[in-house]
């Protein structure tokens, strides 16, 4: 099934099936490398060396966030442009993007090889602590022209309906990682750096696999010869604003966590926040590959002008994005310790205390988290960059840092709590959002907005 037909024929409900939940299963095979990740080093290295990866993930994020910003923002125009039969755009588009992330990855690396011990010392960091965050981050950043593109040819496969191909890169990528990881440090016994070599290895055999389908020519996205301009690039960078924003603002959130937690409660503190980001980055990725995985199919129908479909598709989207996230609620409630047990083993009882009662005090933003996010989705996917920068900047660091100091007087507690505040005020903030936009649009066409 072409993509036309897919996004433009299908029953919405019909196409929610095959696009979200094999987008959600993508993503999040996609992060389970992190998740992997956490659990050998944890297992196979100890304590230190797992507080040090937790230390160094938030510039490894940053590391892939301009890959993220390009390949989102290229995603959109590109359906937009598919869906308006300007086919010409579109492959201009998919090239140009292309060319940028390679570029991006060149700057950044080397940006943050250079300055990853200076990065690590800031951050108060010491000793073996230090030097083992640093030799983590430092294979990222040397990988980074040749891994960073994986996050973009994501988007680029869904595009063009190879859905079940992108689901099967995302699952090689994560097989690969582990197994290369296990051998490396269960086997090999050699250190941090190993794991994050291992992962870099998964994603870079996984690129190349993914754009065989544009190497050879099958897919209906080609490479042509790039024509850059002005606007191209602006139209990308505004596009994918949104989201860089939201990965790089939650970055400095958790830079500032982290550096708080050193202080609070040094390397098990540390810990235990790690546990929490393990844990979101087993629910986030689901919540964000079914919200992403429709994004084609909306902008393609805004482009074409069939906005009853757009709203019947985001109907499916909020409804099934507050189901998952209420099952994940009573899942961390129900079962913290033994989440906890994965990440650490032989954990004594006060760090094994702590983490329970911080994921318990965690599962609470989820009651809330699927609005904002289903909402920021909506608003990139026909092309509404601002209000979506204005959630995902407000989500991932203006209310934390507000509530950073609302809930200092709680010490660790109100850290734990900080997830759950935030997602209230990111939820009340969508609310006025969608309010304000039903309200502007209405008067053009009632059709056009989804019904809140």
């Amino acid at each position: 099934m072409n993509s036309t037909e897919l996004f433009i024929k299908t029953h919405p409900v019909k196409l929610f099936l095959l696009a979200s939940l094999p987008g959600a299963a993508s993503m999040f095979a996609s992060a389970l490398y992190y998740t992997l990740d956490g659990i050998f080093v944890g297992h196979f290295l100890g304590e230190t060396a797992f507080a040090a990866l937790n230390l160094s993930m938030p510039f490894v994020i940053i590391n892939f966030s301009l890959a993220d910003l390009i390949g989102v923002g290229s995603a959109i125009p590109i359906s937009i442009s598919l869906g308006k039969k300007q086919k010409a755009e579109a492959d201009n588009l998919f090239t140009c993007a292309c060319i940028m992330i390679i570029a991006a990855g060149v700057l950044i690396g080397a940006t943050l090889f250079a300055s990853a011990p200076l990065l690590i010392r800031l951050m108060g960091a010491e000793g073996d602590f230090a030097d083992l965050a640093v030799q983590y981050l430092r294979v990222y950043a040397l990988c980074s022209p040749v891994t960073t593109i994986i996050f973009a040819v994501d988007n680029f496969l869904r595009i063009c309906g190879y859905i079940r191909g992108s689901l099967f890169v995302n699952l090689l990528m994560s097989v690969l990682s582990a197994v290369l990881e296990f051998v490396f440090l269960g086997i090999f016994h050699w250190g941090i750096w190993a794991a994050a070599l291992a992962t870099c290895s998964g994603m870079c055999i996984c690129s190349v696999v993914a754009f065989l389908p544009f190497f050879k020519g099958k897919a209906s996205l080609r490479f042509c010869r790039p024509h850059f301009t002005p606007g191209l690039i602006r139209q990308i960078i505004t596009c994918g604003t949104p989201n860089f924003l939201n990965n790089i603002a939650g970055r400095i959130t958790s830079i500032l966590m982290n550096v708080i937690l050193v202080r609070l409660g040094g390397e098990t503190a540390v810990s235990v926040y790690g546990i929490l980001m393990f844990a979101e980055g087993l629910i986030q990725p689901l919540l964000y590959g079914m919200c992403d995985s429709l994004q084609p199919a909306v902008g393609f129908n805004w482009g074409a002008k069939k906005y009853t479909r757009v709203r019947a598709i985001e109907t499916c989207c909020f409804t099934a994005s507050g189901i998952l996230s209420l099952l994940s609620v009573l899942v961390m409630i129900l079962f913290p310790e033994q989440a906890a047990r994965l990440f650490i083993s032989g954990a004594d009882k006060d760090i094994l205390s702590m983490s329970v009662t911080a994921l318990r005090l965690f599962s609470l933003t989820y009651i809330t988290r699927w609005f904002s996010f289903a909402t920021q989705s909506y608003m990139l996917a026909i092309e509404k960059p601002l209000p979506a920068s204005l959630i995902s900047v407000s989500t991932a660091l203006v209310f934390p840092v507000i509530l950073i100091g609302a809930l200092w007087p709680l010490g660790l507690t109100g850290i734990w709590l900080n997830f759950a505040g935030t997602s209230v005020l990111a939820a009340v903030l969508s609310a006025v959002i969608l309010l304000r936009l039903r309200r502007e649009l209405s008067q053009k066409d009632g059709d056009i907005v989804l019904s809140v």
